[in-house]
């Protein structure tokens, strides 16, 4: 075992230690499944000594009552040790889930960027079981049957050491079989996750994505790309079947030549040193029980490697960085309600941290004022999104500083900074629950939504058609992503959270794109009621829809190129200018 298995062990024995007298409970039951099993051979040599002599001997009649009471004792003490560790390993897996998805809620940004959807829901559902069993294997095989080996290997040597010795000898060479086939396991498991996380994306893409692949007749080049993986995941899934299997039936071949040395030596040591009957069939049945045990820890090994793998993977995306940790929030300056001014102090910003990196902003300083409109347009990868989506701390400046009412960001609590911003985009999420709970979605939600906030926020969206036509009101469940709503009512749903939320400051990223005349037009009036009084920075690229902002900033390539209001920059004659009668004359 590596220096990274040992840590990924100790992790996972920080996870039980709160758990130890339950732990403790589970290993003496397994101590007397041991016991239980020990007892059958001792049984076995009076038995058979004194039981066939042709006396009958009253006392030999309380063997098969034993015998019943082993298998009570044992049954029950099994039992019990299964549950007691179901307990605990069903603790720890809730709790490892919850620190996984703690980390995904607080993880930064980039995290995101560099993980797929699939990868991490394979992380948190599935690959955390795996955890599973190589606790509950380990627990059961290295307490119970090792408890199990070291009694019958006890009783053996009390039976016949010389015996005795010749089994011991097959204990180095299944060590050593386990070790090489321990370092083809582990290498093999990784491969066969990195497959099963690239299956699951190749199906959550398809799903996502199934009106496109409908309509351009992907289906086959779906399947072709679903088939290649499965087949290539089924390959890996036998060599580890081929590698993992080799332990058993090596381990039978090695105890099979093992008693068959014994049966030679007990042969000619019953001649010579008058071996018994009874106490030769003692050592045989506790030699033939000791090689299931024995079995049972040749087999761990494969699921300890595919759980080590696991557990790599796992505590990998718990060591994510987070935005803001709690030694951080202590030293920041907090805000109640801003006011809305918002600054740019020389801002650049890089996506990439290395020497050669593209700016994606360059150099941009600007200063915004509370309760104005402020639109950003530009042609694509200018920048847009990039310098809004600095606001809220989803990415940190490069260099330069952003100041709200005059406080650095950094400076601000993350939370205290996110409440003070509502966001509507193009590209609405909406979550699979009641209209009631999408409109207060947040702190609200948990702790009680105001159902009349709710009503007064979805009327000033232009909803209340809506709620007449739904028979659960604004209990309605909506569905995955808002499925059961058109494309207006999911925008105008998502207005209607940020009315709901009441934040000074409004992020519009093209919230009015991709809608037909009338759903536009119900949308603009809700976007006005939502904008009035609120600082507001519009990303757009249809410049019909800024024309009334109190300035436009036009970006290029990273940097503001121009900054006045619509009927300044048209008279300039610059870049806006020309993108404006652009799209005027393709309309």
């Amino acid at each position: 075992m590596n220096a990274d298995d040992r840590i990924a062990l100790n992790r996972l024995i920080q996870y039980l230690k709160p758990h130890t007298k339950t732990i403790i409970g589970s290993i003496l039951a397994m101590a007397l499944v041991a016991g239980a099993e020990t007892s059958i051979p001792a049984l076995m040599k009076p038995l058979l000594d004194r039981g066939f002599t042709g006396e009958l001997d009253g006392r030999l009649w309380l063997v098969p009552i034993f015998l019943v009471g082993l298998a009570f004792i044992r049954g029950g003490a099994q039992f019990l040790s299964n549950y007691l560790l179901s307990r605990v390993i069903n603790a720890v897996l809730l709790r490892l889930r919850e620190q996984m998805f703690q980390t995904l809620l607080h993880a930064k940004t980039e995290f995101y960027q560099k993980s797929s959807a699939s990868s991490l829901i394979n992380a948190v559902v599935f690959e955390v079981n795996n955890v599973l069993s190589i606790m509950g294997t380990m627990l059961i095989s290295l307490v119970r049957d090792s408890l199990t080996v070291l009694g019958l290997l006890g009783y053996l040597i009390y039976l016949n050491w010389k015996l005795t010795l010749v089994v011991l000898i097959i204990f180095p060479i299944i060590a050593y079989i386990m070790s090489l086939i321990n370092r083809r396991l582990r290498g093999l498991n990784r491969e066969q996750q990195a497959m099963t996380s690239e299956l699951a994306y190749i199906v959550e893409e398809s799903v996502s994505g199934h009106k496109i692949v409908k309509v351009h007749g992907g289906e086959a080049y779906e399947m072709s790309r679903f088939i290649e993986k499965a087949d290539r995941l089924r390959r890996f899934a036998l060599k580890t079947a081929v590698v993992g299997g080799l332990n058993q039936p090596i381990t039978q071949l090695i105890a099979s030549m093992a008693l068959s040395v014994v049966l030679v030596i007990a042969l000619l040591q019953s001649s010579t040193e008058g071996t018994t009957v009874g106490g030769f069939a003692a050592f045989i049945t506790a030699m033939m029980l000791i090689i299931s045990p024995i079995k049972h820890l040749a087999d761990i090994n494969q699921p300890l490697q595919r759980g080590l793998t696991a557990a790599e993977m796992i505590f990998g995306l718990m060591d994510q960085p987070i935005e803001e940790d709690d030694s951080r929030k202590a030293g920041v300056q907090r805000i109640e309600k801003a006011k809305g001014a918002i600054t740019f102090k020389d801002v650049s910003f890089s996506y990439q941290q290395d020497a050669d990196r593209q700016d994606a902003l360059k150099h941009v300083s600007l200063s915004i004022q509370a309760g104005e409109v402020v639109a950003f347009v530009g042609p694509s990868g200018g920048g847009k999104s990039t310098l809004v989506s600095l606001l809220p701390r989803f990415f940190r400046p490069t260099l330069g500083a952003i100041e709200l009412d005059g406080i650095n960001l950094e400076e601000l609590s993350l939370s205290d900074l996110r409440r003070q911003i509502a966001f509507v985009s193009q590209d609405v999420i909406l979550f699979n629950d009641s209209i009631a709970a999408n409109v207060a979605y947040g702190t609200d939600a948990v702790n009680g939504i105001d159902r009349g906030r709710v009503i007064e926020a979805l009327e000033a969206a232009n909803l209340t058609n809506l709620l007449s036509e739904l028979p659960q009101g604004i209990d309605t469940l909506i569905g995955d992503n808002g499925n059961r709503l058109s494309g207006g009512q999911r925008q105008r749903l998502a207005i209607a959270r940020a009315i709901y939320k009441d934040a000074p400051i409004l992020i519009l990223d093209e919230a009015t794109s991709a809608l037909d005349s009338e759903s536009e037009r119900q949308v603009q009036e809700a976007l006005d009621r939502l904008m009035a009084g609120r600082t507001t920075l519009v990303i757009a690229h249809r410049l019909s829809t800024i024309e009334h902002a109190s300035r436009i900033v036009v970006l290029e390539h990273g940097q503001v190129v121009e900054n006045g209001s619509h009927a300044e920059l048209i008279a300039k004659g610059g870049l806006y200018s020309n993108l404006h009668r652009l799209q005027f004359a393709n309309a």
